[in-house]
């Protein structure tokens, strides 16, 4: 059993501790009076403690040989003995008994209700805090949700949260809590505290979230490929697995395909410093990497096909020796399992193919070969602003001393993808690149270059596919060309600018999902001006899907998480402008175009290239440290500052005094500013900013960076969907007779019903219902399926029979548009109609819903794939909102007759609302006097239109007059509702005096109705029955011997009948609906 070792003091340990073995490093002792013939206090044995001691003797002892100072050694010791700790925790975990997992899977889904679909990835004791109340259980995470279950003293606590809901994940303590991990769901915050695996626990908790967010809401990003893709195969294992190859290949800078193959401790021989450096090899497919553990930042890359050979030539000190192409060679020892590792880099040296071509001298002409596109193979400010060597002047000439600086660093730590990156790589980073030298340092830094190099014609392929091509993207592009550095000479010639349409048009054609979005044309431009074309290319594409995830896109994700994570740094080191502003959302709203472009929007071009050098190396931090540099700079004039716009003037006049006093790029090219002849201003040089911003906070490590990343973006995924919630809800508040309270909890159940469909399926179409790009109201979709499920669930009678088919004529009336899907707004007020309506119009509603012509192509969704891309035409959607606004209300003299089959299908329906209810017989003889009536006046109306056409001379020569045909009614509608529903249904309560006629005339048109005088639903006395048959509201075809009936008949029928009106007017219990349909709607998933 291993503990967190520490230092202890000798001279106070003797006086209560026996040393029983000791060397020059490590004490083994034992208390005064105890351990004699037994363990110590951990509960070992003395045969453990003596095996631990001799394990320690041969495995350490040797290696802090090597150390010169006595930190150094306290350092690695430490370090090692967590390793083990976790590794012996690991191992432990591992070895849990599948018995008890399967055991655990049961409990699960006995006492959630999930399905089995829903995959179980770990469990932990842990407690859950009511306040000071502690709840001592079981905490739950599935692929979907966070569960939690207590039961102690009578007292059950059940929890069960979706991720997609979660808005805040983190640690934290309190007085109360040494440490715990708060989760903040729907605005409310739960507590969780552990004894042991907190650190676990939370890393699990927050991948899962992580998952949920990019699977549901941030599509543009999540491939179908993804590791994780299926949520049915998720595991710990898999999940750790991920989040360790994610972690080294954003370290390394490595292309997307490379994942962490095997990690090994050593040392590597620096021979710089002549020096053995502490740290890990980490071997992918086609890569070997090393990154020092020691404070030295020292790390290299190697790819596999620059190794030759690979030596043991020490087996005593378990080295190796990695021999390179050009004469050089890696010399790395105390590798635990050297032989092991000596034969993977053997067998991945023979795999990993040799690229075509690679960027070994920047001064070679880069040729690209099989392109029929006409591809600058140059810079663009090699073009337009050649190097001149014999140019004296002192600015040259300081050029020139970088650049020697830089040829020394070459000689001394190597050149290309081999090269040693250490402290002084960042000090020269710092004071700035040389012209000559950027593209091929920025091609290294972010690690485009071997992106490039893996993928050999890449380029030229896409440009052949994509040119000549139409589609939006192309278009904005063309918009944006001349918007690109509209001042420099390279973007005002056709070279630049036909340079900067080939890279984004690749580009977008590359990604579709991002496609183009502003701020990518300024970025690419200064690519353009020091690096090829191809290269330019791809570290466009390092950076939009690797340095910046998620900031070119419609919603620009990643810049709003970045933003919240500068609004943290802020409160964390610049307290006293916190203090003056407590609301710091002024800063990121001045901030984005900071993050979008680099700094190169609010700086001139020669002084944004160099915060460019640093971000290529030291990615967002670099960023976020020069924000609190400038800041920090003007804390005085900002204190000062009475509002936002006296800031805002304060920070721009501070970019307009920012200078690059060592650039040797010509006056025409660089970028004046106003200020630029006033010597009133002080000037401010961009190296002193830099190096100043380096100081001040080079201190944040970019693992804490990526931490508050993944913590805010769940806050601002959750913060943009409450956006969007407020917005419909405040449409659709107008239109219904909902509170907002309902509201809320009707669109999150809407919301729901969408991701429910999608929880456990790979690749769900339902997924694409789901569009952030489009406005507010469709952006959450339901198609048929989803709908029903909703819609039952919902509806406010119990309606056992025909529940399908009632909530598929709900959808096709309620989707108004017919594409197959609908949105809250429509499903929101038909939902209105059944529960707060009058009884005229949920009369109306079930009339119209059996007069709709059935449609093959039910439920077929018709978008257009392009729907969330396409242009919005302003004056026709403005068009269309002034009709919305002028379009009368429905009048019910407007609706179409119902035929005979329609009206049977409402019969039905009628019956199966009223079953179950208190007054179901009563209900049940209503319908009954209601039908016979109808079809009485439809009798009378037909033998009065006979006799008529028999007075009425003939102009024309008369037809063959049809046979009299019986009603096809049954002699009972509801005997007829009860064959087909269910058999255990209680017969009619309907006499034969009231049922409908079984031998009758009836005509199927009438020209002439009898006025029946009743009260119209206008409230005024006029004829109900007046309808002639041939006016445009009669069905278009109607077969000879059927007949029909107007809502008007219906609705007069239906209104003597106070029964049926009082059913209907009843008032609804909304929250109890609500209540259950929460409660249920998980249920109805699992049992579809």
């Amino acid at each position: 059993m291993w503990l967190r070792p520490e230092e202890v003091l000798l001279k106070n340990a003797l006086k209560l501790w026996v040393t029983e073995k000791s060397n020059d490093y490590f004490v083994l002792q034992r208390r005064r009076g105890y351990g004699e013939d037994s363990g110590g206090l951990t509960g070992a044995s003395l045969e453990e403690i003596s095996q631990h001691w001799d394990w320690l003797q041969q495995n350490i002892i040797r290696t802090l040989s090597v150390f010169d100072s006595g930190e150094d050694i306290t350092s690695f010791v430490q370090g090692k003995i967590r390793g083990l700790i976790a590794e012996e925790g690991k191992s432990a975990g591992d070895e849990e008994d599948p018995e008890r997992f399967r055991e655990a899977v049961l409990r699960f889904e006995r006492l959630f209700g999930l399905p089995q679909r829903e995959k179980l990835v770990t469990y932990f004791s842990c407690s859950y805090w009511r306040g000071r109340v502690p709840n001592q259980g079981w905490i739950y995470l599935s692929t979907n949700f966070l569960c939690f279950y207590s039961y102690m003293l009578g007292n059950e606590v059940k929890l069960m949260y979706p991720w997609d809901e979660v808005s805040r994940l983190e640690r934290t303590s309190s007085v109360l809590l040494a440490e715990s991990i708060r989760v903040c769901v729907r605005g409310e915050d739960h507590y969780f505290s552990m004894l042991l695996r907190l650190q676990q626990t939370y890393l699990i908790m927050q991948q899962l979230a992580e998952y949920a967010i990019v699977r549901f809401f941030d599509k543009e990003t999540f491939n179908a490929e993804h590791p994780l893709a299926n949520p049915l195969h998720i595991m710990q294992k898999a999940l750790e697995i991920h989040a360790r190859n994610q972690s080294f290949r954003s370290f390394f800078r490595l292309p997307q395909e490379e994942n962490l193959c095997e990690v090994h401790e050593s040392f590597l021989w620096v021979p710089f410093s002549h020096v053995n450096t502490l740290g890990k090899i980490c071997v992918s497919e086609n890569y070997l990497c090393f990154a020092s553990q020691d404070g030295s930042q020292c790390h290299l890359i190697i790819p596999l096909w620059e190794v030759f050979s690979v030596e043991l030539p020490d087996r005593g000190s378990r080295a190796l020796t990695v021999c390179l192409r050009g004469k050089r060679a890696l010399r790395f020892s105390e590798v635990r399992d050297f032989e092991r590792l000596a034969a993977t880099i053997r067998r991945k040296c023979g795999t990993a193919g040799s690229p075509q071509h690679y960027i070994s001298n920047p001064d070679e002409e880069g040729v690209m070969v099989g392109q029929s596109q006409a591809v600058s193979t140059e810079a663009l400010m090699n073009v337009f602003h050649p190097h001149d060597a014999e140019n004296l002047d002192p600015k040259m000439l300081k050029e020139r001393m970088k650049e020697q600086s830089w040829q020394i660093h070459f000689a001394e730590y190597g050149r290309g993808s081999g090269m040693f990156c250490t402290k002084k790589t960042r000090d020269l980073i710092v004071r700035g690149v040389p012209e000559t030298l950027r593209g091929e340092l920025w091609m290294l830094f972010s690690g485009a270059v071997h992106d490039m190099t893996s993928h050999p014609g890449y380029y030229g392929r896409l440009l052949e596919e994509c040119m000549g091509s139409s589609s939006l993207a192309c278009d904005e592009i063309e918009r944006d060309l001349h918007r690109s550095l509209p001042e420099h000479p390279a973007f005002q010639s056709d070279t630049g600018i036909s340079a900067l349409r080939r890279v984004l048009t690749a580009y977008a054609h590359r990604n579709p999902k991002i496609g183009y979005c502003q701020a990518m044309n300024i970025l690419t431009s200064v690519l353009l001006l020091y690096a090829k074309e191809e290269e330019a290319f791809w570290l466009l594409v390092a950076v939009c899907e690797r340095m910046l995830p998620d900031y070119f896109n419609r919603r620009i994700i990643g810049a709003l998480v970045d933003q919240a994570v500068f609004e943290e740094l802020i409160r964390e080191h610049l307290t006293q402008l916190t203090e003056h502003m407590t609301d710091l959302s002024f800063f990121s709203s001045v901030s984005l175009s900071w993050f979008l472009t680099l700094f190169i929007s609010v700086l001139p071009i020669e002084s944004a290239v160099n915060v460019v050098d640093c971000f290529f190396y030291d990615g967002i931090k670099a960023i976020l440290q020069l924000g609190l540099a400038v800041l920090d700079y003007n804390m005085d004039n900002l204190l000062c500052c009475h509002d936002d716009a006296e800031a805002v003037t304060v920070l721009n006049r501070f970019f307009d005094s920012v200078t690059n006093k060592d650039s040797p790029l010509p006056a025409t090219v660089q970028q004046a500013s106003a200020t630029a002849n006033d010597k009133s201003i002080q000037k401010v040089d961009i190296s002193d900013l830099i190096k100043e911003s380096y100081e001040k906070y080079g201190n944040i490590r970019t693992e804490e960076v990526e931490n508050m990343r993944k913590r805010n973006k769940l806050y601002v995924i959750q913060t943009l969907e409450d956006t969007t919630k407020q917005n419909v809800l405040r449409v659709v508040a107008q239109d219904v007779k909902f509170s907002a309270a309902q509201l809320d909890e009707l669109y999150m159940l809407f919301k729901r019903q969408h991701f429910v469909s999608c929880y456990w399926s790979v690749c769900s179409p339902a997924l694409q219902n789901h569009d952030p790009s489009l406005p507010y109201l469709d952006q959450y979709q339901l198609d048929q399926s989803q709908f029903s499920s909703l819609f039952n669930l919902l509806q406010p009678w119990t309606t056992h029979t025909h529940v399908r088919s009632l909530a598929r004529s709900a959808f096709r009336l309620l989707d108004a548009n017919g594409d197959g899907l609908v949105n809250f707004k429509e499903f929101i007020c038909g939902l209105d109609i059944l529960y707060n309506r009058s009884f005229t119009e949920k009369l109306k509603f079930l009339f119209k819903l059996h007069i709709q012509p059935d449609s093959a192509e039910d439920g077929v969704i018709r978008k257009c794939p392009e729907r969330g891309r396409a242009k919005v035409d302003l004056q026709e959607y403005l068009k269309q909102w002034q009709e919305d606004l002028q379009r009368r209300e429905e009048n019910i003299k407007d609706l179409p007759r119902i035929n005979q089959v329609q009206f049977i299908g409402l019969t039905k329906t009628l019956y199966g609302v009223f079953h179950g209810t208190e007054e179901e017989e009563s209900l049940y003889r209503a319908v009954a006097r209601v039908t016979s009536l109808l079809l009485r006046m439809e009798e009378v109306g037909r033998k009065l239109q006979e006799s008529s056409l028999q007075k009425t001379p003939q102009t024309t020569p008369t037809s063959t007059p049809q046979p009299e045909t019986s009603p096809t009614l049954p002699t009972s509608p509801e005997n007829e509702t009860l064959a087909e529903g269910k058999g255990d249904q209680p017969e009619s309560p309907a006499s034969p005096q009231e049922t409908a006629p079984s031998h009758s005339d009836i005509t199927p048109t009438s020209t002439s109705r009898p006025s029946t005088p009743t009260s119209s639903p206008t409230g005024t006395s006029s004829p109900v029955l007046d309808t002639p048959t041939d006016t445009p509201s009669s069905p278009s075809a109607v077969r000879d011997g059927d007949w029909s009936f107007s809502f008007e008949q219906i609705l007069a029928s239906l209104l003597n009948e106070p029964s049926v009106v009082r059913f209907f007017e009843r008032a609804v219990d909304t929250d109890s609906l609500i209540a259950h349909a929460c409660k249920n709607q998980l249920k109805v998933a699992h049992f579809k």
